[in-house]
């Protein structure tokens, strides 16, 4: 069995349904509710899973694997700088973080959405409580780390030594 580009691809999808199921578990049986920043890296795992699932079916040559691999990139690198704002907002000190805003609905149901898009995007205070965490890292330390994952996968799966 060789590494080929639908593999990689497969391998992305299943790694965003396991982060994306994961996160739905935490929030649905451990009570821990997504803050913006959390919703916004959920979005970023969403659409990279569905770039790599339309390049698994359709089964690209040589350059739309350079167009799912770049739409997957951009997607991970936004999600990794979402991740990274998150772990930003949690390094703070307490006298620096920001006021909590209101909650997602409100925002997108009473502002224009300009503003609840930059709102979503910048974070709250609600965004720098650390509620989670696994060998000391909280789940945007590693939201970060599957992001940079997932853009390595997505650079291999346009690499010409990759088999088709």
């Amino acid at each position: 069995m060789s590494l080929t580009p639908r593999w990689i691809y497969a391998f992305i999808v299943a790694c965003c349904c396991g982060l994306l199921g994961y996160a739905l578990y935490t929030q649905y049986f451990e009570g821990l509710h997504p803050c913006p920043l959390c919703i916004t890296q959920r979005a970023f795992f969403v659409l990279t899973a569905l770039t790599a699932l339309i390049a698994l079916i359709v089964n690209p040559q040589q350059t739309g694997r350079y167009i799912a691999s770049g739409l997957m990139l951009v997607s991970t690198i936004a999600g990794g700088s979402v991740a990274y704002r998150q772990v930003w907002l949690q390094g703070l000190p307490p006298d620096q973080v920001p006021a909590c805003g209101p909650s997602l609905e409100y925002m997108f149901s009473n502002l224009p959405f300009g503003e609840a898009f930059s709102t979503l995007m910048l974070g709250d205070g609600n965004c720098a409580e650390i509620v989670w965490t696994l060998f000391g890292l909280s789940m945007p330390n590693w939201s970060m780390f599957a992001f940079i994952g997932l853009a390595l996968a997505a650079i291999a799966s346009a690499l010409p030594m990759i088999k088709r």
